[in-house]
């Protein structure tokens, strides 16, 4: 005779968290797939997030300062041109986009931890 499983077992509901899990799975694959310039200069701009990452920073302002975000690209830009044999504007806009990039999903990220379950 065939077993019937109760429906709370044949149709678990999904867990709460695996949603963030795959979505962060996924930004590490699409992050693999960086050409190698882009992955040199990752951990320089992830370092400069870390570094600006506190409870009322400007990067959770409604409208971050244009001029701190440039300052910040022109730090890990200092950094990274010792290490780039023709370092030049290409270099500072790829930083640029990644330091926006980062940020976007900083930004994003702070958002939904900040959010209280009741």
């Amino acid at each position: 005779m065939e077993r019937k499983l109760p429906y709370y077992m044949a149709y678990p509901t999904p867990l709460l968290y695996d949603d963030e899990r795959i979505e962060r799975r996924d930004l590490e694959y699409m992050k693999s797939m960086y050409p190698d310039t882009a992955k040199r200069a990752l951990p320089y701009v992830e370092d400069e997030c870390d570094r600006m990452e506190y409870e009322g920073s400007m990067l959770y302002d409604e409208y971050p300062d244009k001029l701190q975000l440039a300052l910040m690209c022109g730090r890990i830009y200092g950094k990274m041109e010792k290490e780039e044999e023709e370092p030049g504007e290409w270099l500072r806009d790829l930083i640029q986009v990644m330091l926006y990039q980062e940020v976007c999903k900083r930004r994003c990220d702070h958002r939904k931890y900040k959010r209280k379950f009741y």
